[in-house]
């Protein structure tokens, strides 16, 4: 009896040494939470040198953990760039090249209707891994006027609060979204959890609160609404830092800031209020939208630095190294997966085939050199001087713009020439030839048709038939988006993709109301259309 008395007490033994070892090694694994801004330039930062912006929260970061210099999106605009950041891969790989509008115009322009929910995601390794995670704030893998699109959870997220889901998805207000995620962290606090955290500032429209507009009063009218929302957006990132702090678990999360592509351009002050189709809204227009690129060339919708080199800050007590700029690891949306993956322990698939690099011993403070290039593929907004690119390779320290067709290239050495004011394709026509066959065969991997699991169907259906109702007036009030397409390149008679207004009136043919029509499609306000605001409404 007493042996037996004595093998059960080793046995007793033995389980709580086991649990307490696997509870401890739960408790080492760390949290992630991942702020993505929006339209929020690389200059954006005080700590970036802004001469009068004021992010106090996020300079905190960067001196508590490692700004790295040369981060880049995989898109100029919203969607495609999140999409990347969510699963490791290119977003021209599901198909998706501009952002998500209405299903009728992701018809015209050969996309799906949403990111296919079959795609891999962080948040679904981290969910099998036992991690809780959560999505609040901007969604925009779909559209909000699109019916049956996937919700959140159909990506591996357990909770979620979005605004720009689908139409069924009931959408949560801007300001909310740091709220949410102090309630998560807090009732989360005792398992590791993962958590997006995708802000609204600096989108249009601009809905600063009124403390915001207060502190700023002192400034004209133009930068005052502009350093209220940056301030918005820096305090939602300051609720979350301290919600770790009162959780305890700071020490023990991995904290991300970065934004999704780069500043938007400054309209004109024709119209002060706009509406935003990420969720309904009305606030300040364009002529707010004075961002800063920090010099880099272009901004969003363009394929050159400025609009896909954006903030990247993270700091991991212990690991990533405090106050520290890191100006050499070139790091992209797509090595997010792996890297965090690695980080947190979670073994990927092995049929996983991603686009990045694990870059783990990067926010380890090492310095590592990618070996992996990166390609950027784009077909909106195209005019002179920043947008003609349709691809883009860098490879290195080299990076090559070109068309389509590789007919332009323009070629730049980023370690000397950050700006990209120096084209030196014909000093180096070797390394044109070499990252032009990159970037053609990475082109000639792409789908060129869309999944029909990734659309809806309904609404397609209700787009296309339209113009075909019986009683229809004459020229129907709704045209099919396709003609929409056709109607631009017929209308754009010197072929520099704009439309004056001019253009428009001739190429309506006496239609009524030309002129206030044109202004509802001009959203910046600039006195021309490009094909993106003729075709479709701004991302």
């Amino acid at each position: 009896m007493k042996l037996l008395h004595l093998d059960c007490f080793l046995l007793f033994i033995l389980t709580v040494v086991v649990a307490s070892t696997a509870h401890a090694s739960a408790a080492q694994r760390p949290n992630v939470v991942f702020i993505f801004a929006d339209d929020w330039g690389w200059g954006d930062l005080s700590s970036h040198g802004h001469p009068w912006l004021k992010t106090p929260h996020l300079d905190r970061l960067a001196r508590e953990g490692t700004d790295f210099h040369q981060f880049n999106v995989l898109n100029p605009v919203c969607s495609p760039s999140r999409a990347a950041a969510m699963t490791g891969m290119f977003p021209s790989r599901f198909g998706i090249h501009e952002h998500f509008a209405a299903p009728a115009q992701n018809l015209a322009r050969n996309m799906p209707d949403w990111l296919d929910a079959r795609a891999p995601t962080t948040a679904r390794f981290f969910q099998q891994a036992g991690y809780r995670t959560a999505h609040f704030g901007k969604w925009h893998l779909t559209n909000r006027n699109t019916h049956g699109a996937p919700a959140p959870t159909a990506y591996g997220f357990d909770e979620f609060a979005v605004f720009n889901g689908g139409a069924e998805t009931a959408s949560a207000t801007l300001h909310a979204t740091p709220e949410n995620a102090v309630k998560f962290i807090t009732a989360h606090k005792d398992r590791p959890f993962f958590l997006n955290v995708w802000l609204h500032e600096s989108h249009l429209p601009h809905v600063p609160t009124k403390a915001s507009m207060e502190k700023w009063s002192h400034l004209d009218e133009q930068k005052r609404v502009y350093a209220a929302v940056i301030t918005d957006g820096d305090n939602a990132v300051g609720r979350v830092l301290e919600a770790l702090e009162r959780a305890g678990v700071a020490q023990n999360t991995i904290v991300i800031f970065s934004s999704d592509n780069g500043p938007e351009t400054t309209a004109l002050k024709v119209q002060q209020n706009s509406r935003d189709d990420d969720a309904g809204v009305t606030g300040y227009g364009g002529y707010y939208s004075v961002g800063s690129s920090g010099g880099l060339r272009g901004e969003k919708r363009s394929l050159f630095e400025g609009g896909v080199r954006v903030p990247f800050l993270v700091r991991w007590p212990g690991h990533t190294p405090a106050g520290v700029i890191n100006n050499t690891t070139v790091l992209t949306a797509v090595d997010l997966l792996p890297t965090l993956c690695a980080a947190a322990s979670v073994t990927l698939p092995p049929e996983y085939r991603g686009d990045g690099e694990n870059l783990l011993a990067a926010l380890n403070g090492n310095s590592v050199r990618r070996t992996r290039p990166i390609f950027w593929a784009w077909t909106g907004k195209a005019a002179e001087p920043n947008w003609w690119p349709r691809l883009a390779v860098r490879d290195g320290d080299w990076k090559l713009a070109l068309t389509s067709d590789a007919k332009r290239v323009s070629l730049h050495l980023l370690t000397t020439d950050r700006v990209e004011a120096i084209d030196v394709a014909k000093d180096h026509p070797e390394i044109v030839a070499r990252l032009t066959k990159l970037a053609l065969a990475w082109k000639a991997t792409l789908p060129t048709t869309v999944d029909s699991a990734c659309i809806s169907a309904i609404d397609r259906a209700a787009a296309a038939t339209a113009s075909d109702a019986p009683g229809a007036p004459n020229p129907p009030v709704k045209k099919a988006p396709i003609d929409r397409a056709a109607a631009f390149a017929r209308m754009d008679t010197n072929h520099d993709q704009f439309l004056t207004l001019e253009e428009y009136v001739a190429g309506m043919n006496g239609a009524p109301n030309l002129e206030s029509r044109f202004k509802n499609f001009d959203k910046n306000s600039d006195g021309k259309l490009s094909r993106e605001e003729f075709v479709s409404p701004a991302g």
